[in-house]
């Protein structure tokens, strides 16, 4: 179904002059096979869902293309109200395979990459995995993904395909991808008039943190905050055994910390591991959580000198079944 506009012309289009960039974001939340996507005149907003315990959230700014125009179709009874009518007009809202997605925009990518990230290591950042150490710089570096083509992006509208045209060196390629009805979906809320914790640190160092923690094969991570000390605490429980990773409140080691009583939580370690690569490229990671235990890693990742974007996880805490043993039974808040 196309939007009754009289003409042929696309509903939403975009031009990219660095595919790359728009690769390694959407590659952040790469942890589902699908994607709910909205696009509306600031961006596209990439929302992907894992059993309704963690989503994570991409949002590509319209400042990330070279042309961006995006017509939303005003319904007949706003038109006729100017007073009432939403001058953005309604967003276009689809669901796409993301991971047919990002398959599409390393076609042209150098061979190397291409067997590095068919393999799916959720930690691999780069060549000789460069991008760990190196930050979202060596994740967005040519030489690295070997992707330097134009990327084209439009839909007609509601129930059409997804075309993306990307050209380089005189090759074109155009590709279709099926669009489906979305899901009725709602995001995580996190109570932000109740954050019990807010944490600013270095991305790079909470990877090293999840990491080391994965010695033990955990299934669970504990997160402690308190304004005692030890401030901040990742300790992880497993077959193979426990790890504990402890962080002062050194103002060049946490470059925010609010945290006015203490707080404990426990979530699944899969489900933040989900988050690695966004840790890998980000520059630095805001760590919220709210008084019912949703946790919030929003990612702040540099795309180029001037300009930033984010990428942002909510999980849901881990509840042990009735009679289930846990050291953290005295709940998530003392």
């Amino acid at each position: 179904m196309t939007p009754l506009t009289g003409d042929s012309s696309p509903m939403f289009s975009a031009v990219s002059s660095s595919t790359r960039q728009l690769f390694q974001l959407l590659r952040c939340i790469n942890f589902a096979s699908k994607a709910h996507v909205m696009i509306t005149k600031a961006g596209l907003r990439f929302t992907v869902e894992d059993s309704r315990v963690m989503q994570g959230f991409a949002f590509l700014d319209k400042e990330l293309f070279t042309s961006y125009v995006f017509t939303p179709v005003v319904a007949e009874e706003s038109a006729g109200d100017n007073e009432g009518a939403n001058e953005d007009g309604e967003p276009l809202v689809l669901e796409i395979s993301l991971s047919s997605l990002l398959e599409t925009l390393q076609i042209f990518a150098s061979n190397d990459f291409k067997d590095r990230w068919s393999s799916r290591d959720p930690t691999y950042g780069g060549v000789s995995g460069a991008m760990t150490r190196g930050g979202s710089a060596a994740a967005f570096d040519n030489r690295v993904l070997g992707m330097t083509g134009v990327c084209r992006l439009s839909c007609t509208g509601v129930g059409e395909p997804l075309c993306i045209i990307l050209e380089e060196t005189g090759v074109t390629t155009t590709c279709e991808l099926v669009t489906y009805e979305p899901e009725g979906r709602e995001d995580i809320p996190l109570q932000t008039h109740a954050i019990t914790q807010k944490i600013i640190m270095k991305a790079s160092w909470l990877h090293d943190a999840i990491q080391e923690l994965s010695s033990t094969s955990p299934t669970r991570l504990l997160i402690v905050a308190s304004p005692e000390p030890p401030y901040f605490t990742l300790s992880s429980s497993g077959p193979l055994g426990s790890a504990t990773v402890e962080f002062s409140k050194d103002p060049q080691l946490l470059e925010t910390f609010y945290v006015p009583r203490r707080v404990v939580n426990t979530y699944k370690y899969s489900l933040i591991k989900g988050a690695s690569r966004a840790m890998a490229m980000a520059n630095k990671v805001s760590i919220r959580g709210d008084d019912q235990g949703v946790l919030s890693l929003q990612f702040m990742i540099e795309v180029d000198e001037d300009r930033v974007s984010f990428v942002d996880f909510r999980f849901i805490p881990y509840i042990p079944e009735e009679g289930e043993g846990d050291e953290e039974d005295d709940g998530a808040e003392d």
